[in-house]
C-alpha cells in the first residue's frame, strides 16, 4: 500500500502538469515515482533537472548505471533498482554489469569497480573520503570532475530512493520483470 498520493496528470497540482506531460512523452507512460513527486512541484522539477544534468555529465552509459545502481542497491530501493535495470537495457549497457550491480558482485573492469567503490565510499561515509581513497580513484582514470558528478548522481538518487521508501511506490508494469529485493 502506498503512503503518499500517486498523481495522474489530471489530479496533479497545476505546476506539475507540464512536467508530468513531458514525462509521458519521454517514457511512454507516467512512472509512479513521477506521480508521487508531483505533490511537490519543486521536488519533481528538481528531480527531473538533476536527472538531465547527470545524463549530461562526463559519464558514459555504463558509468551512469554504475553510479545509479550502486546507490539504488546500497539504499535498498526496490523501485529504482528494477527501473534502472530497464533503463540500462534501453541504454544498451552490458547485462553483466547490471547483474553484478544488482547482486553486489565484482564488476567486469577495474575502472568500473573503482567508480562503484568511490560511489559507495561517498554514500556510506557521507562524503568523508580519505586522500588514499581519492588517489586510488584518480589512479583508475577518473578525476575531480567525476567525484563531483558522483555527488550530482547521489543528489538525484536521494530524492527518488527516499521518496520511494516513504511512499512505498508500486513498481510500474514495464519494470516488473526486473523486480529486486536487497539480500
Amino acid at each position: 500500500m502506498t503512503s503518499l498520493t500517486i498523481h495522474t496528470i489530471e489530479s496533479s497540482p497545476a505546476e506539475s502538469k507540464p512536467v508530468l506531460e513531458q514525462s509521458v512523452k519521454t517514457n511512454g507512460m507516467l512512472p509512479n515515482l513521477h506521480g508521487v513527486l508531483a505533490s511537490a512541484p519543486s521536488t519533481l522539477k528538481a528531480y527531473q533537472s538533476l536527472h538531465q544534468l547527470f545524463m549530461d555529465s562526463s559519464f558514459n552509459a555504463e558509468e551512469l548505471t554504475v553510479v545509479w545502481q550502486g546507490i539504488n542497491v546500497e539504499h535498498g530501493c526496490t523501485y529504482c533498482v528494477p527501473a534502472h535495470t530497464a533503463i540500462a537495457h534501453s541504454m544498451k549497457v552490458d547485462p553483466a554489469i547490471t547483474e553484478a550491480l544488482r547482486n553486489q558482485t565484482a564488476l567486469p573492469t577495474a575502472k568500473l569497480q573503482a567508480l562503484l567503490d568511490m560511489t559507495l565510499i561517498i554514500v556510506r561515509h557521507r562524503g568523508h573520503v580519505t586522500p588514499e581513497e581519492l588517489a586510488a580513484f584518480y589512479a583508475a582514470g577518473y578525476g575531480e570532475q567525476q567525484v563531483l558528478e558522483i555527488i550530482l548522481g547521489l543528489s538525484q538518487k536521494v530524492i527518488s530512493n527516499y521518496t520511494n521508501h516513504i511512499a512505498n511506490t508500486p513498481l510500474d508494469a514495464p519494470f516488473q520483470p526486473f523486480g529486486w529485493e536487497k539480500s
